[in-house]
């Protein structure tokens, strides 16, 4: 197996367990939160659960940054971004830059403190802003992958 296959299935691998995990805390975990648990105690709940994937998660965005990185520098594929027709690649690497965004300076320098001040005011409507924003975020990701995947496959949107 030459390098650019074995990156590209590295690169799949770090976007199944990523975009995956986003999935099930969007649509199985923050409902099942919302569910079962009094609004004071959300949060806390959620930053708990969430907390775990926290690393796995990290783990996975940068190996789906460094092996896109390096299929297209090896594939010189730079050009794809002047296309308009590669939008995914441009898609792709903002979907990216934001959760690197969220999860290596937003979280620990400001998200986590943000999230407690604004639970404990209204815990109601912190948590249903963070059901919003899993959705966009978990929206996004399924419109790049969908495109990456047609437009890898030839079909271009």
């Amino acid at each position: 197996m030459d390098g650019i296959a074995i990156a590209r299935a590295l690169h799949v691998l770090a976007i199944v367990h990523w975009i995956g995990g986003v999935s099930l805390v969007t649509l199985v975990l923050l409902p099942a939160v919302a569910r079962f648990s009094e609004p004071e105690r959300r949060a806390a709940l959620f930053e708990e659960i969430e907390g775990r994937f926290s690393s796995q998660a990290k783990a996975s965005v940068t190996l789906a940054g460094l092996t896109g990185f390096y299929m297209t520098w090896e594939l010189d594929g730079w050009y794809r971004f002047a296309e308009p027709a590669w939008w995914w690649m441009h898609a792709m690497v903002a979907v990216w830059a934001l959760f690197t965004f969220v999860l290596f300076v937003a979280e620990p320098l400001f998200l986590h403190e943000w999230f407690r001040r604004r639970a404990a005011r209204d815990a109601a409507g912190t948590f249903a802003l963070v059901i919003r924003g899993h959705r966009v975020l978990l929206a996004l990701a399924a419109i790049t992958i969908l495109g990456a995947v047609s437009g890898g496959h030839g079909y271009f949107f």
